[in-house]
């Protein structure tokens, strides 16, 4: 009893220690990011790597997760005689929080692993420091480039993500009742306003920066060899999966408190 007593409170301490350790690392990156030089090609090669590589999985994760949608929608939707309204509940399950948040966790799963394993490959090899040798900032070169690229593809990779969800439900749906194209559309997007998109895809800014430091922070912080650069993978998916989770909890609150009228 007395050992899990004095556990507890070594492992908050720990806790919030890591906390204050990203928290400061986040605000560093934030201040760096406005600094010269602005390293555009590597933020571009960043996104290729985050984004256009992380393309097949959204796709195919966004198709799967429409048809299965659709399918369990049509079976409530049966039950009233509202099977018209199938594409509308679809869409707006996907825009405003399947396909948000799915996107998150499958980049912070794809993207956060190899950023941290790879930042704790250099780091553990000290390629970093000799970036450092060489006059190189290697925080801007390689953890800011890569938070900044996380945050513009997040956006873009949850809006193919729910395009890919519409796609699932109209192949469920036209299987079963034989609808066009145009006409799921346009039930799908009846109800839906561009505020009622923005929303939600815009957090995916904040899911960007929070997969992009925690993992850039765990692989930059990386002791212990190979081993140590597992475990700098492995966390950077537990923590920003987590830290996903919570703030997507926060943001719905906020979005739905300053826009009562846009919130779905």
């Amino acid at each position: 009893m007395a050992n899990s007593q004095h556990a507890s409170p070594g492992l908050t301490k720990t806790f919030l220690s890591e906390a204050g350790l990203i928290s400061a690392f986040a605000m560093r990156a934030i201040r760096v990011a406005f600094q010269p030089p602005f390293e555009l090609r590597e933020v571009v090669h960043q996104i290729y790597m985050a984004g256009w590589r992380s393309l097949p999985l959204v796709m195919t994760s966004g198709v799967a997760i429409g048809v299965v949608l659709s399918m369990h929608t049509r079976a409530t939707m049966e039950r009233f005689g509202a099977e018209a309204l199938i594409p509308a509940a679809l869409a707006i399950a996907m825009i405003s929080e399947t396909g948000p948040l799915m996107t998150g966790l499958l980049v912070s799963g794809r993207v956060g692993a190899g950023i941290g394993a790879e930042l704790g490959g250099m780091k553990v090899t000290e390629q970093i420091d000799a970036l450092e040798s060489l006059a190189v900032d290697s925080f801007h070169h390689l953890a800011v480039t890569r938070i900044i690229a996380c945050m513009i593809a997040l956006p873009i990779l949850t809006t193919i993500m729910n395009f890919s969800g519409l796609i699932g439900g109209f192949l469920a749906e036209t299987a079963i009742s034989n609808v066009s194209l145009r006409l799921y559309f346009h039930q799908a997007f009846a109800g839906i306003g561009f505020v009622d998109y923005a929303l939600p895809t815009l957090k995916t800014v904040v899911f960007g920066f929070i997969i992009g430091t925690v993992s850039s922070y765990l692989g930059y912080t990386t002791t212990g060899g190979s081993e140590g650069i597992g475990r700098a993978s492995t966390r950077s998916v537990v923590f920003s999966s987590m830290l996903l989770i919570v703030i997507n909890v926060l943001l719905v609150r906020i979005i739905f408190l300053l826009f009562p009228a846009g919130a779905l």
